[in-house]
């Protein structure tokens, strides 16, 4: 299958790429190398070290018998988009290239401006390709549950049953999103639906939820094939910043209480997810949703889980509640479904202590280089007022 991911260079698509042309795939990708610009803006970097694209172009090549096929622009250049779509023609493309921070869009209107035009209109353009250049080629487009946000009532997967006045109907499920990150990812989702339901392409869209994890390339020891792990308070999912955290001896910054509960995943997990829906393609027309996690966690347990396993590997560590920083309920009933992935054979790995625990000995090589970006660990992007240093209000020794 000619597979074809937009966002090649992030966190996700360069292991995905790796894991699909070993499963024989021809891999195509498109990039612009902004999340590296992205970190670089709010004064970060990687916590692994990452090669740059022509060393990592090298090690794929190196290492797969296929090439990859890679086009370098701007998904908002629809001249570029289309012509690459064209050529390559793939069977299947994976949509990961979008600005993916809820901290990043709330910075301030430009940021916000930027992300909903970036994530809606790139997307959009793809859209367009696809339905020009690639008719029958599956979508398969990174939603996130964050599109959800969290109701008084079991979440589905993208549509329920509705009854109202008598009359019922099967409609998609309200969205609640808590950011303009958020946001822009409902009205992906709604345009891609709508050009399913008219131009009858088939699309999957994945509400993943928080991915966790590293990819060092140890099966095959060249750091050239790691992926990136960011760990900013903008771009660091909670539980890499919480792991690298620890390896700095940093407080653990916990907002609030820590009772927001939310869908984790491992990254290998998420690979295999993605390869899963990939490979079984919906019918032309169809629109589907699939909820990608392996297990509902509350913050503050997973900042119990990451101190446990830190001290495990004699690492003491602390938890920091923060005056939370974003406008959301600190204590909430979350249940969302997620069968459609196992119904196509989807296993979980395993214990998301042993995945912690490895993450710690994967980052603690890295502890010197981590050294001088420690303030990137506290929030001070708020959701109500411009850059204002979110305020400690206690402390518990683990």
């Amino acid at each position: 299958m000619r597979v074809l991911i937009a966002g090649i260079d992030g966190y996700l698509g360069w292991p995905l790429a790796q894991h699909l042309a070993a499963r024989g795939h021809i891999v195509g990708g498109i990039d612009r190398f902004l999340r590296r610009a992205w970190v670089e803006e709010v004064g970060s970097i990687s916590a692994v070290p990452i090669a740059d694209w022509v060393e990592r172009e090298k090690a794929f090549s190196e290492h797969f018998d296929n090439r990859l096929i890679c086009g370098f622009g701007d998904m908002l250049d629809y001249a570029f988009l289309g012509t690459f779509v064209e050529s390559f023609h793939p069977d299947a493309v994976i949509h990961l290239a979008e600005m993916p921070s809820a901290p990043y869009s709330m910075i301030d209107q430009a940021h916000s401006a930027f992300t909903q035009q970036n994530n809606v209109i790139g997307s959009l353009n793809l859209l367009w390709a696809l339905h020009t250049h690639c008719p029958e080629a599956h979508l398969v487009k990174l939603g996130t549950m964050g599109e959800y946000g969290t109701p008084d009532v079991d979440i589905p997967e993208g549509f329920f049953d509705v009854e109202f006045r008598g009359r019922r109907d099967r409609l998609p499920f309200p969205r609640q999103a808590g950011s303009y990150y958020h946001w822009s990812k409902v009205h992906d989702s709604n345009n891609t639906m709508f050009a399913c339901s008219t131009w009858g392409l088939r699309a999957t869209d994945v509400m993943q939820g928080v991915v966790y994890g590293t990819y060092t390339g140890r099966t095959n020891d060249d750091w050239r094939m790691s992926t990136r792990l960011d760990f900013d308070t903008c771009f660091g999912t909670i539980i890499n910043r919480f792991v690298c955290q620890v390896v700095l001896r940093h407080p653990l910054t916990v907002y609030g209480p820590g009772g927001q509960k939310r869908g984790f995943i491992p990254l290998g997990d998420s690979l295999a997810c993605l390869t899963l829906a990939l490979e079984s393609p919906p019918k032309a027309g169809e629109y589907r949703v699939f909820n990608q996690f392996e297990d509902t966690y509350r913050i503050s347990e997973l900042a119990g889980i990451v101190c446990e396993e830190a001290h495990a590997l004699g690492i003491d560590s602390e938890i920091i509640h923060y005056e939370n920083p974003r406008v959301e309920r600190a204590d909430h009933y979350y249940n969302p479904d997620h069968k459609h992935l196992f119904d196509l054979g989807y296993q979980p790995s395993g214990d998301i202590r042993k995945v912690i625990s490895q993450m710690i000995e994967d980052v603690l090589p890295f502890t010197n280089r981590l050294a001088p970006y420690r303030n990137n660990l506290v929030p001070e992007i708020r959701w109500d007022t411009e850059h204002r240093r979110s305020t400690p209000l206690s402390s518990a020794s683990t």
